[in-house]
């Protein structure tokens, strides 16, 4: 194995960073590529810059928050957090005790890391469920969460999402949202309610999936829920700062949704256009994607095996196509634990720089060099973990 333990993933990421560092510096940002749908940012107007304090700052602008978070969300309350995997932490903390259940219903496995991780810091059973004819809750189910969008983009279906619901309602559980990227997927191009308009008791959308807003996530949900899980997140410091939440701000205020709705129509040329040369590419709600596991599928189909792991290979795809194409995909630069597919969002605003034959190209080109070092472990690591490999 390439990637032995999240100590890797973070080395790994790092180098990445490092790559992006000599692209902007070298050729400047326009050089880079940023294709992952969460570039995110602070947008913030020169205004705000002089309330940027520890106090004033959040006494200055909670109500403007609470004003369009609600608006945007739904809900009574909302809360913001540093991010997203803070905010899912903070919930368990607040609302499960040892020996409780915490049950996951989500449109296509894996989970979110975040969810089973912060489930077991808290001595709670977990159990997921994908299929809506296996699901269950039990006399210890403490929480019910649903995600509305998988990390691959994989959407939960309306009737689903309301059965989890009406299930959970007659238990007396409350149902937790993430909708880290659903909040938009969902309501923008599928067209789906709001998670509260559908009777969640809390919600939770990363502010930088999608949208130009900063690498955090916002909370809303009913009043005396959010003050639980508010009261555990400051005592953990889990909360979001003040340049935090006035760029969350500024994020809503400018979301329209717009690069979405042209990246579900522009998509499939790429698709098309791929699938000649890579056959398992799929297409996504805002672009087009191919998993770990289907990159390795497509080497044997060309006759070259492995004994790498697919998120390995899948990881070395990706630096390449950093390296050598200045194209960023989450493999490149995920946290521990995120989803290793290999995905292309025509939704993020750097998509406006670069035409899709030059996409097309890097991918085919890009699949062709790793067919050709993928057995050789020194270079794969070198092209993970070396800076400088190139020199």
């Amino acid at each position: 194995m390439l990637i032995n333990s999240s100590v890797d993933e973070v080395k790994k990421r790092e180098n990445s960073l490092k790559i992006i560092d000599s692209i902007i510096k070298n050729h400047g940002r326009n050089a880079l590529y940023d294709l992952t749908g969460l570039a995110g940012g602070f947008k913030l107007n020169p205004q705000d810059m002089d309330f940027l304090e520890t106090y004033a700052g959040p006494a200055m602008f909670e109500n403007e928050l609470q004003r369009l978070g609600t608006d945007y969300l739904g809900g009574e309350k909302v809360f913001a957090f540093n991010r997203t995997t803070s905010g899912i932490l903070a919930t368990i903390l607040a609302l499960v005790k040892p020996g409780d259940e915490v049950i996951h219903y989500l449109p296509k496995f894996p989970s979110h890391p975040s969810i089973p991780r912060s489930t077991k810091l808290v001595g709670a059973s977990y159990k997921e469920f994908d299929n809506i004819n296996d699901f269950e809750v039990q006399n210890n189910t403490a929480l019910v969460i649903i995600t509305g969008s998988t990390m691959d983009h994989d959407i939960l279906e309306e009737e689903e999402f309301f059965k989890i619901i009406d299930i959970s309602k007659s238990k007396n559980i409350p149902v937790f949202v993430d909708d880290a990227s659903g909040a938009r997927l969902r309501t923008v191009l599928y067209k789906q309610p709001k998670a509260m308009d559908m009777g969640a008791d809390i919600v939770i959308t990363s502010t930088d999936k999608l949208m130009n807003g900063p690498r955090a996530g916002l909370m809303a949900g009913k009043k005396e829920i959010i003050d639980l899980i508010k009261s555990k997140a400051h005592e953990f410091g889990l909360e979001a700062q003040t340049a935090t939440i006035v760029g969350i701000i500024r994020a809503i205020e400018n979301f329209s949704g717009k690069r979405m709705i042209r990246a579900f129509k522009d998509k499939h040329e790429i698709y098309e256009a791929l699938k000649k040369d890579i056959e398992s590419v799929r297409e996504t709600p805002t672009g087009v994607m191919i998993s770990a596991d289907d990159i390795i599928a497509e080497l044997k189909k060309k006759g070259v095996k492995t004994d790498f792991t697919s998120d390995d290979v899948a990881c070395v795809f990706a630096a390449l196509l950093l390296r050598n194409y200045h194209i960023l995909t989450i493999p490149a630069v995920g946290m521990p634990g995120a989803s290793a597919t290999l995905r292309i969002d025509l939704a993020a605003s750097d998509s406006e720089r670069i035409d899709n034959e030059y996409i097309v190209k890097a991918m085919i080109e890009t699949f062709s060099h790793l067919s050709e070092i993928v057995n050789y472990k020194m270079a794969c690591k070198l092209i993970l973990y070396e800076n400088d490999i190139s020199k």
